[in-house]
């Protein structure tokens, strides 16, 4: 499969180095336009109907943001590149939408192209972008919504619904505040790198909690959470302390 690929920066050296990379590291990757000027893109985005697009967060014309904003159907696969822009990045993965940090990485460039291939056979490019446009309007972070990969497609979560998730054989449940846990397909590494910035925290490898929900600490190592007891790892614990005398 041949992904037919637009690239979107506004400094034309990191869309030169991009393209060469894409070029020599990626074979099923056909560069079919660049643009330094998003205006530009825009016209061309909605009439080549690309399969991938390379776009770049931070431009003074137009952020990546907005010209996903103006699109009216961004049925493609998109891999955004950003600095450390951290709203940015949480903006994105929680849309399970890709992303780079320049300068960009040649192992992490192709991981990424061949995400974004499992994904276009998927064919939810549109839901997620249109996920990640609603999120940008919200402020709070447990007002936003994540989602949730499952073996039956994707799930629409409020974080602020999510109780805790624990990780199984490589998958991981979701347990959700007055309703049945749901199995997601990710394992629980990939909540952790979604969630655990904010109010969640990892107390042990297989658990991964909200701290909203905590109402008490037992001496023992355990936490208590809605009706859930959940273990806490003797090398977390004092983390764990610390931040919870902080809530």
């Amino acid at each position: 499969m041949i992904l037919k690929t637009i690239l979107i920066d506004d400094e034309p050296k990191a869309l030169a180095i991009l393209e060469h990379k894409l070029k020599r590291l990626c074979k099923d990757v056909s560069v079919v336009a660049t643009f330094q000027k998003p205006k530009e893109a825009l016209e061309c985005l909605e009439e080549e109907k690309p399969d991938l697009v390379f776009l770049d967060v931070a431009m003074p014309e137009m952020s990546g943001f907005d010209i996903l904003k103006q699109l009216k159907n961004p049925n493609f696969e998109i891999v955004f590149a950003t600095g450390f822009d951290e709203y940015a990045i949480e903006a994105i993965k929680h849309c399970a939408i890709g992303y780079l940090v320049k300068p960009i990485d040649n192992d992490e460039l192709v991981e990424a192209v061949n995400k974004a291939k499992e994904n276009i056979a998927e064919k939810n490019a549109l839901i997620k972008n249109q996920q990640l446009i609603e999120n940008l309007g919200v402020k709070r972070f447990q007002d936003r919504k994540v989602i949730i990969p499952t073996q039956d497609g994707l799930e629409f979560l409020e974080i602020s619904q999510i109780i805790r998730c624990e990780g199984e054989d490589g998958y991981t449940r979701i347990y959700r505040n007055g309703k049945k846990p749901i199995l997601s397909s990710q394992n629980i590494g990939h909540f952790v790198k979604m969630l655990e910035d904010k109010d969640f925290f990892q107390v042990h490898k297989s658990h991964l909690i909200n701290l909203n929900y905590i109402t008490k600490y037992l001496k023992e190592g355990y936490v208590l959470l809605a009706e859930h007891q959940i273990p806490v790892s003797r090398y977390r614990r004092n983390d764990f302390l610390e931040m919870i005398k902080n809530l």
